[in-house]
């Protein structure tokens, strides 16, 4: 029967075998591909698994080296992992403590670009309205490296398209694990201040060295600016979530200077052309006018204003010869009254109803021709009213007081830069026309 002493503890025997997992050379770096298993986003540490058809180890990440993936682990994804092999002593089983983490068979900045544009795109960032550019801007703010080609691209596109803009540098690290924070940074300086458009961007590089404009951060600061963005990052096929997020995307920084400026040459053309429609539409309403004012003066109101009267005198007079044929028919109808009453009734009724008779004709009588006066008075001052409203526009009154219509081949004169010395002139005065010839010209200082 064995000793007791020879029997070992369950921590006995678990930190023997972590002593020789820990200094074991093999297992200090493994290398190991699998399927993610168990998987839940956790604050600090990640505690998962890693599985294939056949097997499954444990595998902590710890939080430093959780933060340096680029990528959103998932459950079920495929991952290559490197680490160390370690046992943990409270459950006696082995695991693996993961150092990095990459996508198998996809790179991790192009996964984690990818789950990046997914999101966004799902919050309607990239469908959002755009904002317009300004068509003169008059102050731009640029937000790339000081040292780089793109700020010499775009300060000379700008002196040479449109040289009264005002361009504003604001330096930052656009490459390296502190340009996002930077970029970040300008943003929220550029958005403080009074500016017509952003242009931000670098030149060309890996997508490594583009990461910097795929961060989550920086697209939500783009969306957040007050004024329009141009993004111009990389070459033409390179595509950031800058770009997607931003106003406007150009190609290049030339491109996205372009985009911002107008051209001075081509605006003055503009300009002139739009003077040049002007004039000719003033000349032709000029034009028009002229023809109006003629025909005006051709009408009747002008040239014979006392027609438009005729026919209220005419109706007066209708009225009047209607009014005493009234009159005429009640006397006659009123004296064949009193002719039937003379010949029926006695002597003293006939006298009495005579009297009565006489004076109820001299009544009537004396209504009717009131009646007819006022009538005939208020015609009449309608009449004069509606003759004297007429009078006061008439060019003929102008005339009778001594005025003069002057003209030149049919041509109001209304100035002295309108003729010349020996020119033939037409004046028109109350009863008729004369005909001049200019001996002088005299302008008034």
């Amino acid at each position: 029967m064995m000793e007791k002493q020879q029997y070992l503890s369950i921590s006995g025997l678990t930190n023997y075998l972590k002593r020789k997992f820990d200094a074991d050379p093999y297992l200090e770096k493994v290398f190991l591909t699998g399927e993610i298993s168990n998987w839940r986003l956790r604050p600090t540490h990640q505690y998962f698994s890693l599985k294939d058809d056949n097997a499954k180890i444990n595998a902590t990440m710890f939080q430093g080296n959780f933060k340096k993936i680029k990528f959103q682990p998932e459950e079920g994804m495929k991952v290559l992992v490197t680490g160390r092999i370690s046992l943990y002593g409270p459950s006696g089983s082995y695991q693996i403590i993961v150092d990095s983490m990459q996508p198998d068979g996809v790179g991790a900045l192009y996964q984690a670009y990818e789950q990046l544009k997914q999101k966004l795109q799902n919050e309607g960032l990239f469908d959002r309205p755009k904002r317009p550019l300004t068509r003169f801007p008059k102050r731009i703010a640029v937000i790339t490296s000081p040292s780089g080609a793109v700020i010499r691209d775009i300060i000379t596109t700008t002196q040479r398209r449109y040289p009264i803009a005002q361009l504003v540098l604001y330096p930052a690290v656009v490459q390296g694990d502190n340009a996002a924070a930077s970029l970040v940074s300008r943003l929220q300086q550029v958005a403080q201040g009074d500016y017509d458009a952003v242009i931000i961007g670098r030149g060309g590089g890996s997508i490594e060295d583009l990461w910097p404009f795929n961060e989550e951060a920086v697209a939500r600061a783009i969306v957040a600016m007050p004024m329009p963005v141009v993004s111009s990052v990389g070459h033409e096929t390179d595509t950031t979530i800058a770009d997607l997020v931003a106003d406007v995307r150009a190609a290049t920084p030339t491109a996205a200077a372009e985009l911002v400026t107008p051209r001075l040459d081509e605006e003055l053309i503009n300009l002139q052309q739009l003077e040049n429609r002007l004039q000719t539409a003033m000349l032709n309403r000029v034009k028009f006018a002229k023809q109006q004012v003629a025909r005006q003066m051709q009408s009747v109101v002008f040239s014979n204003p006392q027609r438009l009267y005729d026919g209220y005198m005419q109706r007066v007079d209708l009225a009047t010869e209607r009014l005493i044929k009234a009159m005429q028919q009640r006397v006659v109808s009123a004296n064949n009254r009193y002719q039937l009453a003379t010949r029926r009734l006695p002597l003293l009724q006939y006298r009495q109803q005579v009297l009565q008779l006489e004076k109820h004709i001299n009544v009537t009588q004396r209504q009717l021709m009131q009646a007819s006066d006022r009538i005939v008075k208020d015609k009449q001052q309608q009449v004069a009213k509606q003759m004297q409203a007429l009078n006061l526009v008439s060019p003929l009154n102008i005339l009778g007081r001594g005025y003069a219509l002057a003209t030149k081949d049919n041509q109001v004169i209304k100035n002295t830069s309108s003729v010349q010395v020996n020119d033939e002139i037409t004046l028109r005065v109350n009863d008729g026309t004369l005909i001049a010839q200019v001996t002088e010209i005299r302008k008034e200082s």
